[in-house]
């Protein structure tokens, strides 16, 4: 999922008019650019892995012969927590909505947005990063047909215990075979080193599909999900989502998995504006944008500690005003926000 804050605002490749930045008011008919100020969501971002095993045909015997211990014979799918990331997310803040008015014979924008409506950069270019990736489903052992390595003898006796004898006998053959040619003593020797590569890797997959035969195979599958909490200041242990080894992650209304919580507060917050100082910032001109505070998060279960540090919190912090004198003719003038907070990372002229 993108994470992005709703704030957009109109400016203008000439500064030298001025601009009327006023609370937004729904219906109303005014011409302009509406933009939100965000609020922060913290995203939780779990990936769990779903392991399946599946016994071999000769599992029986994989101690006796292969010296394979702790080998099961019953088929198993159960899950495993493999990372947790937590981080700060924007959504849109319906109590903090402004208009950008822009008067008579302004120009064409010079902003940045995101497909989104995000405001990136102004009289800047900034890189956007591709979000669309997903995790891909990956094998921890790779799934080989054993049947294709099997001798006429192996296919032709009736007994498993003669089966698991004849089997194993041709994986210490090939394992035989792999030692020559690597010491340079085999019979046979490939004329070069592609060919020698050619030659190991084609035996080790033999002798991996007929060790599958004692080992089973075991297959793993990542889900990852997102949960979005609403920062509290002082929230002690909410629930944020629920794990079940049966089930994987399941959420926290679901009683079939034991809890993971989530704890915060506020780190040194913003200073808040007295109500006239604060009535003052808001008739500058410019765009308003915000100051976010800290929170210091964790995230843990009962057994282990999964997130434990400090994130930006909108709500924790203030909000300042980008004004238009920054903008000024003759002056190229460049400002890039953060995509995920809406502070400015960056403002350089020349």
């Amino acid at each position: 999922m993108k994470k992005v804050l709703l704030i957009a605002a109109l400016f203008v490749t000439s500064f030298g008019y001025a601009q009327d930045i006023t609370p937004f008011t729904p219906n109303s008919l005014n011409d302009g650019v509406v933009y939100y100020l965000p609020k922060t969501a913290i995203d939780i971002e779990v990936t769990a892995t779903k392991i399946t095993y599946a016994p071999g045909d000769l599992c029986q015997y994989a101690s006796r012969y292969l010296r394979l211990n702790n080998v099961s014979a019953q088929a198993d799918v159960h899950w495993e927590i493999k990372e947790v990331k937590v981080s700060s997310a924007g959504i849109p803040d319906p109590d903090n909505a402004y208009m950008v008015k822009v008067k008579d014979k302004d120009v064409a924008s010079n902003v940045q947005l995101s497909k989104d409506g995000i405001v990136l950069a102004i009289n800047a270019k900034v890189d956007i990063e591709d979000e669309t990736g997903k995790k891909a489903t990956s094998p921890a052992t790779k799934k080989l047909d054993p049947k294709k390595y099997l001798t006429e003898e192996i296919l032709s006796t009736t007994s498993t215990a003669k089966m698991a004898d004849l089997v194993a006998k041709e994986i210490y053959s090939i394992r035989e075979s792999k030692n020559s040619l690597i010491k340079g003593q085999a019979e046979y020797m490939p004329k070069d080193g592609a060919a020698m590569k050619l030659m190991l890797d084609n035996l080790e997959e033999q002798e991996q599909a007929l060790t599958q035969m004692f080992a089973g195979t075991t297959t793993r599958e990542d889900q990852t999900l997102h949960f979005y909490i609403t920062p509290e200041d002082q929230m002690k242990d909410q629930i944020a989502f629920r794990f079940s080894r049966r089930l994987g992650i399941v959420k926290a209304d679901d009683l079939s998995g034991a809890p993971v919580y989530i704890s915060m507060e506020s780190v040194d917050p913003v200073p808040t504006l007295d109500p006239k100082t604060a009535e003052k910032k808001k008739k500058m001109e410019g765009v308003i944008y915000n100051i976010p505070g800290k929170a210091r998060v964790t995230v843990r279960s009962v057994e282990k500690q999964y997130f434990k540090g400090e994130l930006p919190v909108t709500q924790f912090g203030t909000t300042e005003v980008l004004v238009n004198d920054l903008f000024k003719n003759k002056v190229n003038t460049r400002v890039i926000f953060h995509p995920q907070t809406g502070a400015i990372q960056k403002i350089d002229k020349d």
